[in-house]
């Protein structure tokens, strides 16, 4: 019997780590939230526009990423006296990018587009994760640019996994990290986000992005304006 009590004691043991493990991470969760706003608060923005800049090898880019909850994503871009775009709603994802030589719209990669998709949710990918199908996995901690970070695995319902990685002294996020295809190959694609500011309205942005493109320093941020839908279209 005494090897029987052991496993026993063994598997008990094992689910109560996984069980700590999970009330983490959702402790985790729970102060990013606060740090954004809170989770009431999240819940109004219905609607953002930003607008900023990128300069690329010397060239001034300008770019405006309008967002309506769970509807539609665009972004527009505009270099070299062309009018670029990509976007993204819940059931396509297309880019247009005649700086790159092409001449009409086209379907972007399944695994760029469901990356996209994810986040059309404004409330946060994070609010009520349970619920939309999502699963978080706490995988310790990680420094970003000098800064301790939770690393958070996401795997969202549509089978796309980001990594987020979460300050443990704002409770921002620091950097997201997944892989993507690229010509065939599988390469990381991560953004690291800094400059957040507190809008009047009460919500937090970060703004400045960071990618292997460059750098994105945003310096007009609206929210709730009304967005007409057919942009999306």
């Amino acid at each position: 019997m005494k090897p029987l009590v052991i496993f026993g004691l063994f598997i008990l043991t094992l689910v109560l780590v996984q069980s700590a493990q999970a009330q983490t991470a959702d402790e985790i969760i729970e102060k990013h939230i606060a740090a954004m706003g809170g989770k009431e608060k999240m819940a109004t923005l219905n609607s953002v526009k930003m607008e900023g800049n990128m300069s690329v090898q010397g060239t001034d880019v300008a770019i405006t990423i309008t967002k309506l909850h769970n509807t539609g994503a665009r972004t527009d871009i505009s270099v070299m006296g062309t009018e670029n775009y990509q976007l993204v709603t819940p059931t396509k994802a297309v880019s247009f990018m005649p700086i790159q030589g092409q001449t009409e719209p086209t379907p972007m990669p399944e695994d760029q587009a469901k990356a996209g998709q994810n986040q059309l949710d404004l409330h946060s990918i994070f609010v009520d994760y349970q619920n939309k199908g999502t699963q978080v996995e706490l995988q310790g901690k990680e420094s970003v640019e000098g800064n301790e970070c939770y690393k958070l695995k996401v795997t969202f319902k549509n089978g796309s996994v980001t990594t987020y990685y979460i300050d443990a002294t704002t409770y921002r996020v620091d950097k997201t990290s997944m892989m993507l295809s690229y010509n065939g190959e599988s390469v990381e694609s991560a953004t690291n986000y800094s400059n957040y500011k507190q809008l009047a309205e009460g919500f937090w942005f970060p703004f400045t992005t960071t990618n292997t493109r460059g750098q994105i320093d945003f310096d007009k941020i609206q929210v709730n304006i009304t967005v007409d839908e057919n942009i999306f279209k």
